[in-house]
């Protein structure tokens, strides 16, 4: 494993540096590689290296146990940064609105400290059900279901007309809330106002301070071509609004396909079993066959055995992730009647004689079927 660099030489600093010079050796690697400025390939992991180096030593604490130990004395007792979020949600309390932050990523801090982040609408799910030929060629569908929509009464604030949601006192309209615990700073949601960061003391009578009301949503689908019995579509935007101003869910269609009453499915290929006659089997045909498209001709070799497999290019169903068309595979079975005409047993008796099989005589009693078998 590699060893990790030092965090003085993350930030371009001495290690007599001061608290101020720290500071603005932050700031200026934070404008460099702000993943919402910088175009360099590497702008988020050197964002977090440099945020979990400032985190570090801006700290007297930390700071004076790194410079005795190294990494191995803030080993776990620094953050772990995911995204660039959480650097906004460890820092935020450090800053304030008016510090670094508010002023580089222009106003992301407010109110004391950064704003919260707005919660994304939920998702929701839709089930569409599909005949094979539908799934095949895609089609259109008018789908209707229920989702919570923002109320119009209170405008999605959630409260009464003519009050306003009021400031949560406990996290300052942060929606989270910093425990420390010796040398861990551990940041929740707000218990109070549940991390929405705002309290409610007039709710709304229609949607009760939810800020969400339930309708009825119609919505008209294009499912691709080639979609396939499990899978899902995804309809971006279509899902229950966010309960706090934030981007709306998706509408998520699950997708169920009919059993087709000739042919199976296989992927992008498609099966279909072929009864074919004695005489065609041996001597060969020209058969027409269904397939989703309309009636297609298919030779049938001579000599063809009992199960074999013929493949017609290109008449199987699309791959909705390739985009290339599969086959038709046609197995073949011979089907042997149950009731010939005296003409047909007359002439398979010829045959059966050219080939010297053994075959049972046209009628025989059964005393003299009990006397060949003894």
């Amino acid at each position: 494993m590699s060893e990790k660099q030092c965090y003085y030489e993350i930030l371009g600093v001495d290690r007599g540096a001061g608290k101020v010079e720290i500071d603005r050796a932050y700031r200026k690697l934070a404008i460099k590689y702000h993943p919402d400025s910088s175009k360099a390939e590497d702008a988020v992991d050197r964002f977090k290296q440099a945020s979990e180096a400032y985190e570090v030593l801006s700290d007297a604490d930390k700071r004076a146990r790194y410079d005795r130990f190294g990494h191995a004395g803030v080993d776990g007792a620094h953050s772990q940064f995911n995204d660039v979020e959480d650097i906004f949600e460890a820092f935020g309390e450090m800053f304030g609105g008016g510090g670094m932050f508010g002023d580089l990523f222009g106003g992301r801090g407010g109110g004391g400290g950064r704003r919260r982040r707005a919660r994304r609408g939920a998702d929701i799910r839709c089930n569409v059900t599909l005949t094979l030929d539908e799934a095949a060629k895609g089609v259109s569908k008018d789908l209707s279901f229920r989702r919570n929509v923002g109320c119009k009464t209170c405008a999605g604030s959630g409260a009464a007309p003519g009050s306003q949601p009021e400031t949560c006192a406990t996290c300052g309209g942060r929606g989270q809330v910093v425990q420390s615990a010796g040398i861990l700073r551990v940041q929740t949601a707000c218990p109070h106002c549940g991390g929405a960061g705002q309290q409610i003391s007039q709710p709304c009578s229609d949607c009760r301070g939810s800020g969400l009301q339930s309708e009825k949503a119609e919505l008209t689908v294009e499912i691709p071509a080639g979609v396939d019995d499990g899978m899902r579509v995804r309809v971006q935007g279509e899902g229950e609004a966010s309960p706090d101003g934030g981007p709306p869910g998706d509408c998520y269609c699950f997708i169920t396909v009919k059993e087709h009453e000739l042919f199976k499915r296989d992927g992008s290929s498609l099966i279909l079993q072929l009864p074919i006659s004695y005489s065609q089997a041996a001597l060969g045909a020209e058969i027409e066959i269904p397939t989703l498209d309309g009636p297609e001709k298919l030779r049938i070799e001579p000599g063809t055995q009992n199960g074999e497999v013929f493949t017609v290019r290109g008449k199987g169903v699309v791959d909705p992730r390739g985009g290339r068309l599969g086959d038709l595979l046609v197995q073949v079975f011979i089907e042997v009647p149950k009731h010939l005409s005296s003409e047909q047993e007359e002439l398979l008796r010829k045959l059966a004689d050219l080939d010297s099989e053994s075959v049972l005589p046209h009628r025989k009693t059964f005393l003299e079927k009990v006397a060949d078998l003894f």
